[in-house]
């Protein structure tokens, strides 16, 4: 399924979302493999199988090299993880736990196989819908240390919302369907 096949699915309440997603496809302020791999990143994040088949086809079908569409799903992964994780910490405000080494392995932040910051970009969309500020501090801590400016920061952000919300409104489309009785 193409971008504009999933534009379609979406139901006339939700325009403006096929409309952002249109938009952000084409947004220059990141180049294509931070672009598509911040697509993929998040589309894993969100979970919902329709979004996610189709933002992977666009994604090929844009060029993302298979290694960085792997590393865009590594960070989902990864972040899956620690936003859990550190989210915690930062929501039970308790200094022991921080004071804690984590004990979780997280090789994969640093042997993701694209550029730190389109990985960093990643992090930051996928930790933006998981919901958790430590993660979004602490990498968009590091991109701005690597000179990355806020506007790209931001349409990673972008991506993440829009993906999210087109992945949340075919899962409630979904849901709201009647089902097959054969009973």
């Amino acid at each position: 399924m193409s971008i504009e096949a999933l534009r379609a699915r979406l139901p006339d309440y939700a325009r403006d979302l096929g409309t952002n997603l249109a938009l952000l496809v084409d947004d220059p302020a990141l180049d294509d493999e931070a672009r598509w791999g911040c697509f993929v990143a998040s589309a894993c994040a969100a979970g919902e199988v329709e979004t996610l088949r189709a933002i992977d086809a666009a994604a090929t079908a844009a060029g993302l090299a298979p290694e960085a569409n792997l590393a865009a799903r590594k960070a989902a992964a990864m972040m899956a993880m620690t936003n859990v994780y550190f989210r915690a910490l930062h929501l039970m405000q308790a200094p022991d736990y921080e004071a804690l080494p984590s004990r979780l392995r997280m090789n994969r932040l640093t042997h993701s196989g694209v550029r730190g910051t389109a990985y960093d970009l990643w992090c930051v969309a996928v930790s933006a819908i998981n919901g958790c500020g430590a993660c979004l501090d602490s990498h968009e801590a590091e991109l701005r240390q690597q000179g990355v400016e806020p506007a790209r920061i931001q349409t990673a952000l972008r991506i993440a919302a829009v993906v999210s919300a087109v992945s949340r409104t075919l899962a409630a489309e979904a849901a709201l369907r009647p089902q097959n009785s054969d009973n």
